[in-house]
């Protein structure tokens, strides 16, 4: 089941904090942004996307990563791997084809479209379970709430886009889920925070991880 994107499910947290993200360099960010505009395009054309040559080993480490589309500053797809189950660049890749093709609340993107949409990439921290609401942080944590076979997830830019503070946060973190708003307080609710690294074709989405 595909909610906000998830396609994998979440059971295990390492032993790794919410703020242990990677810088990745501006080169990186390029390099990452061509794939998975590639991938986009060879996935429109029914054709496999060529084998990558002297990839920095950094893009090669199992990280947790999503893909956003935009069009017109409205979003188009969206899809990602919270947990850190592929390689940087193979998650980019197969993502940013997902986002574009196989997101449910979307038709399947046109070839007509591509020039008109923008890609952006956040690449995230491991999740951290949330002991204390408190330490939620607005422009920082992305959230994840599971309770009662329901799943949802958010990405940090995503409160600072809308605006809300860390009471509307929460709210919408179960709505996502397909919960009632304020199901975030029930005894049952397991919520998680996560960091990401935030980059896109749009050069006002660059966002470093807060540390």
């Amino acid at each position: 089941m595909h909610l906000f994107g998830i396609l994998v499910k979440f059971e295990q947290i390492l032993s790794v904090t919410v703020d242990e993200v990677g810088v990745i360099t501006e080169e990186e960010r390029k390099t990452l942004l061509r794939a998975a505009r590639e991938a986009i395009v060879c996935g429109l054309k029914g054709k496999e996307v060529p084998n990558d040559k002297g990839i920095p080993s950094t893009l090669t480490e199992l990280r947790g990563a999503f893909v956003t589309l935009h069009e017109e500053g409205k979003l188009r797809g969206c899809i990602g791997y919270i947990e850190p189950v592929k390689p940087l660049i193979t998650a980019v890749r197969e993502v940013a084809a997902k986002s574009a093709l196989e997101d449910p609340r979307f038709p399947p993107l046109t070839e007509k479209e591509l020039d008109h949409v923008q890609i952006e990439i956040s690449v995230l921290s491991l999740p951290e379970r949330v002991s204390d609401i408190e330490t939620i942080e607005i422009g920082k944590h992305g959230l994840i709430v599971e309770l009662a076979g329901h799943r949802g997830l958010l990405l940090p830019q995503v409160a600072l886009e809308n605006g809300w503070d860390r009471a509307a946060f929460l709210q919408n973190i179960v709505l996502k889920a397909g919960l009632p708003p304020d199901a975030w307080k029930h005894p049952a609710a397991i919520l998680y925070k996560f960091s990401a690294e935030v980059f896109g074709e749009d050069p006002s989405a660059n966002r470093e991880a807060p540390r």
